[in-house]
């Protein structure tokens, strides 16, 4: 039975799509506290001793299971940083999904800063999902700061969804990986700021071994007075292909800035980056308008269709 009130389990539902005590093994946490934790047979949640946070151990082989590890804040001036590792072993298959909510009510500070580390074995197979939100009518703000590293082995692959589209004042992101040969990295971003929020998402990216690939692609909308920065590095030591591209719309007074980075150091290096960013198109919306809707209706259909 998950320790949670009913605010918490609102957030639980929005960062991991969890109503109840998921199947497989988790570790939630509520907080700064643990509200429940399971390990099953293939894969193991071990809390650390020397610093906040866990380590999930996959045992190989192992397939159709999943771990959830999300994060709920909902006490104003919370300020705390976990590390988390997961070790996937040799030929596993397995879904992960994180995310933290924080819902600040009052006019202190809240922040989340989450460190991971994939150590991903040869052949393994990992799908990441980790979805940031935030609520509250404080003063506070809602920061969160993720830290992402991945390490892959031969013939690895890890798909990443990152997803950000309300609440959250101030964020941080800076995910870095590593791949070795036949390795293989996919990340799906989409994010959305209002207000006066700002978001930063990094990305370095290290295609070292022969045949190995990244495919980074950034979908975002930013409004009111919100700013961005999207910052991808592909760096290729090796026969190799890097693809990355952020397709943003910008609304109201927001800013949004777009910095890619191809770093070839091998003559078999095939690197591509792509950006576009502009505002809504007049005949999109004079569409939909004609089918019924009003103006502020069509923006929504047409941003909520860009960010799916």
């Amino acid at each position: 039975m998950l320790n949670l009130d009913e605010t918490g389990r609102r957030i639980l539902a929005e960062v991991a799509d969890l109503h109840e005590v998921p199947e497989g093994a988790y570790n939630i946490r509520s907080n700064s506290e643990s509200a429940g934790r399971r390990s099953t047979e293939n894969i193991e949640i071990i809390p650390k001793t020397d610093v906040s946070g866990i380590e999930v151990r996959i045992k190989p082989g192992t397939r159709n299971e999943s771990v959830h590890i999300p994060v709920v804040l909902t006490k104003t001036g919370l300020h705390e940083v976990v590390f988390n590792d997961f070790y996937v072993g040799e030929g596993a298959d397995v879904l992960i999904v994180a995310g933290c909510g924080i819902d600040n009510c009052g006019n202190q500070d809240s922040e989340h800063d989450g460190i991971h580390r994939f150590f991903v074995g040869r052949g393994a197979r990992v799908r990441y999902v980790e979805k940031h939100y935030g609520s509250g009518d404080g003063k506070g703000k809602r920061i969160l700061n993720p830290g992402t590293e991945v390490y892959q082995e031969e013939g690895s692959a890890v798909e990443m969804e990152m997803v950000q589209i309300k609440g959250v004042d101030d964020t941080d992101r800076l995910t870095t990986a590593v791949l070795a040969p036949g390795a293989k990295l996919t990340v799906r971003e989409r994010l959305m700021t209002h207000g006066s929020q700002t978001a930063v998402s990094t990305y370095v990216v290290k295609l070292e071994g022969e045949d190995s690939s990244a495919d980074i692609v950034s979908r975002s909308v930013a409004r009111d007075d919100s700013y961005q920065k999207f910052d991808a590095k592909i760096v290729g030591d090796a026969r190799c292909h890097g693809h990355t591209e952020c397709d943003s719309i910008i609304m109201d007074r927001g800013r949004i800035l777009a910095v890619p980075g191809l770093e070839a150091n091998n003559v078999d290096a095939a690197l591509v980056h792509e950006a576009a960013i502009g505002k809504i198109a007049g005949d999109q919306i004079m569409k939909l308008m004609t089918l019924g809707l009003d103006e502020s209706e069509a923006e929504e259909q047409i941003i909520n269709g860009f960010l799916r």
